[in-house]
């Protein structure tokens, strides 16, 4: 008897919604019987609420353990911090998963690319811990900075980066692992441990102690801005990259523009014991609302979903149906065509029908 999966889902905010329903639809064509618990979060949601992230969304994917979510709007400069950053804090996703590969009929500057980011995703200057300039406690900070002969201006802003052996250990692990279960041959660390040598030098020297006990796996490390250049010169001799967050955040994003930009770009985030799935993009709000915008991403982020629960078949006939429709350049969402302004762009949903009947035929 096939099992049934209680599986959260996040629609989001802006354009979330409309990829989010996209997704839900493909990954039901696949055969795979799920129960959706629907929660809301974002900025639709604050006056309601209160809060972008209610109680109840955590106390859902708790319960159901995995989660698949659209996009969520996080605001530049002011108000919350990010419902992302407290999803993966609250829910110990140490693990941020970000493949990039190239699908034939995407206009891509790279052809054959197949890299994995994974990005420790707890620690580094994503932990937020920061002190805003003039406050009480950034003026303790630098007074306490001062004494130890820091020099740092008095209008400063202060923002501190932790990096542990525990979260380096575990993340630099499950690369290894994954690696391993995928059929991936290397690991490359990626740092600044030339500068920062107690933060980013303990990322790269636990990495290098995890990395004796893998020996089946290669192993290498770059520094982080010649690692930029290597990528866009020669992406083919990387596999999978492990980083601390900020780092990993940055290439992620890159490696991306690679294989044809973040439309394509899916996402995992994972711990031991609960899973979020989630494209890489934003939430697009000034679309919102128009069925315009690539689902692709939501989409693969589904067959992320389907694989982490074990229903490889299903994730292969979704995944096989995707690279399909975008190769045939027919079924596609405008960023998908040659010509941007070509009126034969189809919807969100309509690509995603587009995909599903691709699964049925």
């Amino acid at each position: 008897m096939a099992k049934k999966y209680d599986i959260t889902l996040i629609p989001g905010d802006g354009t979330g919604p409309e990829v989010s329903e996209a997704a839900r639809i493909c990954i039901e064509a696949s055969g795979v019987d799920i129960n959706w618990d629907i929660q809301h979060a974002g900025t639709d949601i604050i006056e309601e609420a209160g809060t972008p992230l209610p109680d109840s969304v955590i106390e859902s994917i708790r319960k159901n353990r995995v989660a698949i979510k659209g996009p969520i709007t996080t605001p530049v400069g002011y108000g919350f911090r990010s419902v992302n950053v407290s999803l993966r804090k609250q829910l110990d996703l140490y693990a941020c998963v970000r493949p990039s590969r190239y699908y034939e009929g995407v206009k891509a500057p790279y052809r054959d690319v197949d890299l994995v980011v994974i990005r420790e995703n707890t620690e580094d200057l994503y932990a937020g811990i920061e002190y805003e300039n003039g406050s009480a406690e950034a003026g303790e900070l630098l007074e306490f900075i001062r004494k130890k002969g820091g020099v740092v201006r008095d209008d400063s802003g202060i923002s501190i980066k932790p990096i542990s052996v525990t979260g380096t250990r575990r993340i630099v692990q499950y690369a290894f692992d994954y690696a391993r279960k995928y059929g991936r041959k290397k690991v490359t660390a990626v740092h600044k441990a030339n500068i920062m040598k107690f933060t980013d030098g303990l990322f790269l020297r636990v990495a290098r102690e995890v990395a004796e006990k893998n020996k089946d796996i290669e192993f290498e490390d770059r520094i982080v801005d010649n690692m930029t250049m290597q990528l866009v010169q020669k992406p083919l001799l990387y596999d999978v990259l492990v980083l601390p967050n900020l780092y990993g955040d940055i290439i992620s994003d890159l490696c991306a523009g690679l294989t044809g930009g973040l439309g394509i770009a899916p996402g995992a985030n994972i711990g031991e014991e609960y899973a979020v799935f989630e494209p890489t993009h934003g939430s697009a709000p000034k679309y919102k609302g128009q069925n315009k915008v690539n689902p692709t991403a939501t989409i693969l982020s589904g067959v992320m979903m389907l694989r982490y629960l074990g229903e490889h078949e299903a994730a292969d006939r979704l995944d096989k149906a995707v690279a399909a429709v975008i190769r045939q350049k027919k079924h596609v969402t405008y960023d998908l065509k040659e010509d941007r302004d070509d009126p034969t762009a189809v919807g969100t949903m309509e690509m995603a029908e587009a995909i599903c009947r691709r699964m049925e035929g």
